[in-house]
């Protein structure tokens, strides 16, 4: 099991040194347009996001970045913000010293920073910007833009020994170095090991499990855990819950972004959820009710339970930020939406409440219970069913997790 890692201060999130693992988003707007930007920063705050990255690549990007934060700050959302520099950074940050100082931690990507002697210049007029500042810095190698200088070196060295190892190790090999270099020239340049968070992306699971667990092995500095490119819908969750999983599981990661790609004017909050679903799912925080459904079968031929399922998630969801104010501990609920009786019954008297439909050739009644005992059966329309078990939800929120106050 690693070791603690120091820890960061993002504002006021705190990462590593023990503190829990931190979930991160990213914007896809055009980050010169203040107004959409703002507006998705403040959808991924209020899904749960932690911190938030926006691109910075160009002078309007920058000079809008001030008004993005003050338009959070005026609209209830105190997020930190993250400014992802690539190319152009060092120029950026000199020549937008608000951007600069608005922003909450700065993201530098090696591999991009310029070529030859040109690359360690710009790195470190970064780097001693965020001194100044006192900003942190996330140092993120991705195996898309690596040094090849460097790639190019190890590959020769590689090819002299008695037995070459694989390509992929030695990329491998060079992705740790890489970022260890990096950091060791970042604190070079006057940051602390308080300011510094790694992360060393690949876009394959086994990569990515492999140079996290050389990199844990090798740094203490807080780790950002991420496929660089997770994909689409399936693909995407479950090979982001696998490599990061396993890496989580071995203590092993201090924030984490699941980089879904969304569909077509999809929601971009989904890796949030994602995230909080992966971390939840390890035990490692709490961060919304959960909603235990059945996957069907040939006893619910009908789709009644998977709508009141789809329906009880997104009410959960509307509520949350009204429940997490007025009843704490709401994150702890589990709810049980069940489809037949050979389930059903025992599923929803685990939960704190549940309701179990009837299967195919069942009597139609609906069993609700509440902390394992039987409270009632709901009869009727599906319309009618799902608003009264909505209801029922709602008064054993306030009945389980209120004061006496809130329930007046």
């Amino acid at each position: 099991m690693p070791g603690l890692t120091h820890r960061v201060l993002v504002d006021s999130v705190l990462i590593g040194g023990g503190a829990p693992v931190v979930v991160q988003a990213m914007t896809n707007t055009n980050t010169e347009d203040a107004l959409s930007t703002a507006e998705q920063c403040a959808a991924l705050a209020a899904a749960g996001a932690e911190l938030v990255r926006i691109t910075v690549n160009t002078p309007r990007a920058a000079g809008a970045v001030p008004e993005i934060v003050l338009r959070l700050r005026d609209a209830g959302y105190p997020v930190p913000l993250i400014g992802d520099f690539h190319y152009n950074g060092h120029k950026l940050l000199q020549k937008h010293p608000q951007c600069a100082e608005a922003l909450a931690k700065y993201r530098i990507n090696p591999g991009n920073v310029g070529q030859g002697d040109a690359r360690a210049i710009h790195f470190s007029e970064i780097c001693a910007i965020a001194r100044d500042l006192k900003k942190p810095v996330r140092i993120g190698v991705n195996a898309g833009s690596l040094d090849q200088a460097l790639l190019e070196k190890l590959q020769r060295e590689n090819l002299k020994q008695p037995h070459p190892d694989a390509a992929q190790e030695v990329f491998n090999r060079c992705m740790v170095l890489s970022t260890l270099q990096s950091a060791e020239q970042a604190l070079e340049a006057g940051l602390s090991e308080n300011q510094i968070i790694l992360s060393c992306k690949s876009s394959q699971p086994v990569d990515l499990i492999t140079v996290y667990r050389s990199l844990a092995e090798k740094t203490r500095q807080p780790l950002h855990l991420g496929l660089t490119e997770a994909g689409l819908g399936a693909k995407g969750l479950i090979w982001s819950a696998a490599a990061m999983g396993i890496l989580l599981e071995a203590g092993i990661g201090d924030t984490i972004r699941v980089s879904l790609t969304p569909e077509p004017g999809g929601d971009r909050c989904g890796e949030v959820y994602a995230a909080q679903e992966l971390l939840q799912a390890l035990g490692l925080r709490q961060f919304s009710p959960s909603v235990t459904a059945c996957p069907g079968c040939g006893r619910t031929s009908g789709d009644a339970f998977q709508r009141l399922a789809a329906d009880t998630q997104a009410y959960i969801r509307m509520r949350l930020p009204l429940w997490r104010e007025q009843y704490p501990g709401v994150e702890t609920l589990k709810v049980a939406v069940m489809g037949c009786v050979v389930n059903g019954p025992g599923e929803s008297r685990a939960a704190h409440i549940g309701i179990s439909l009837p299967g195919s050739n069942e009597a139609p009644l609906c069993p609700v219970y509440m902390d394992g005992e039987k409270q009632c059966s709901l009869q009727g329309s599906m319309e009618e069913i799902t608003r009264s078990f909505l209801g029922l939800l709602e008064d054993y929120v306030i009945r389980r997790f209120g004061t006496p106050e809130s329930a007046d």
